[in-house]
């Protein structure tokens, strides 16, 4: 049985402990090492790898320590030229190429973000299917028999044309816009997609300013009529 629990999230960092019961894993490591062992209790040792979307700091800014704490890290090649560390334990795994951690089988797919190579990541143990994507405009792929779902909904368009009306810059909009996430997309996603199975839907990286987090608990309510997380 999966179960997931959300160290840290948003433009200050991001960090996320997945477990299927028998293999652990670490999504993303924007937080230090020892804010991560805190956050666990320092129940770390079993943490089988790390996967990293892609080289921004609110994503990445802990790999030494984790390194250094005998966790492997899984990324995309170009993630692992932008980061720019060169250690045994850094992996850099292909596009749409299943790999295997422990119990679990991992599909990373590409995602619309303004960096290198930015993945999502379809993690599938046993009956369960996990979905991990964050810092994208779109999602082009369909999935089948999703259970769990993590998901980053970034603004609500609303609430950024109206601070754009207040003195946010229009060029900070379009960087937006091309880089993560909007409410309105996440419900496009979900109608798209099968949710027959789904048990529930995490919301990650919402905007401190660009974003309304009761609007968006309520607009994804009444399309998917599933359990909802905002961490």
């Amino acid at each position: 049985m999966i179960t997931i629990q959300t160290l840290a999230t948003g433009s200050k960092g991001n960090c996320y402990y997945i477990t299927d019961g028998h293999t652990p894993l670490l999504l993303e490591c924007g937080i230090r090492f020892k804010d991560i062992q805190r956050k666990l209790n320092f129940k770390t040792t079993d943490i089988a790898a790390c996967l990293i979307t892609h080289e921004h700091k609110d994503h990445c800014n802990g790999i030494n320590e984790v390194l250094k704490a005998g966790i492997d890290c899984y990324m995309s090649p170009g993630t692992k030229e932008a980061i720019g560390i060169t250690h045994h334990r850094v992996h850099g795994v292909t596009v749409k190429q299943q790999f295997k951690i422990g119990t679990w089988t991992i599909l990373p797919f590409d995602v619309q973000h303004d960096v290198s190579e930015p993945f999502g990541f379809l993690l599938v143990s046993g009956n369960e299917k996990l979905l991990f994507a964050t810092d994208t405009y779109y999602i082009k792929y369909r999935f089948q028999g999703l259970t769990h779902l993590m998901l980053e909904c970034n603004y609500c368009t609303d609430v950024l044309n109206r601070n754009v009306a207040n003195g946010l810059h229009k060029s900070m909009k379009r960087r937006v816009m091309k880089s993560h996430f909007s409410l309105e997309n996440v419900l496009d996603f979900f109608k798209a997609n099968d949710l027959s199975k789904l048990q529930e839907i995490w919301l990650l990286h919402l905007s401190d300013s660009n974003s309304d987090e009761q609007l968006i608990r309520d607009e994804v309510a009444k399309v998917t009529g599933k359990m909802i997380h905002i961490p």
